[in-house]
């Protein structure tokens, strides 16, 4: 039988995974193996400029707390799991995946985002939504277009009323 300060520790880890999961909008689950040393940091970096951040957990502590939680995730909890997450409903995703175009070893699993179990399909999704910046510039594309059109029929307008 575990001592009480081991089974302290593991506790506490399993609050530790629960409240990530509670105050993150995603949490992806990937299989790192594959990946050496430098390019777990890059990875690391890249989910940090992203706004994300990942750590390892045993399987076992992760399966308690997703259980503790009312999440089923299958039988997505074998083998190696790294556990990304972000108060961002696709930083994490597009991270991973963008690291992934260029390390094969990367194998996305399953995520929770916004409350809602996801599968790899539903991820490549995510994964190919444009950033909130893009979306934003996109906006601001359309926006000037209407208005430079408007311009263009106001000066027409006007031009036809200088004429009668």
């Amino acid at each position: 039988m575990a001592s009480e300060r081991i089974l302290k520790e593991k506790q506490k880890t399993i609050d530790e995974i629960e409240d990530r999961v509670k105050n993150s909008s995603s949490v992806i689950l990937f299989d790192y193996r594959g990946l050496t040393d430098a390019e777990i940091k890059e990875l690391r970096h890249n989910l940090r400029d992203n706004g994300a951040d990942y750590k390892v957990y045993k399987n076992t502590l992760m399966k308690r707390a997703f259980d503790d939680l009312g999440i089923d995730l299958g039988d997505n909890l074998t083998g190696p799991s790294a556990f990304a997450y972000s108060t961002d409903q696709i930083a994490a995703v597009k991270a991973i995946s963008n690291f992934k175009k260029d390390h094969d070893a990367i194998e996305l699993k399953t995520g929770i985002i916004d409350g809602a179990v996801c599968d790899k399909d539903k991820l490549a999704e995510y994964a190919s939504i444009p950033s909130r910046e893009g979306l934003l510039t996109m906006l601001a594309g359309s926006m000037i277009g209407l208005v430079r059109d408007l311009s263009i029929c106001l000066d027409l307008y006007a031009k036809q009323k200088e004429e009668n």
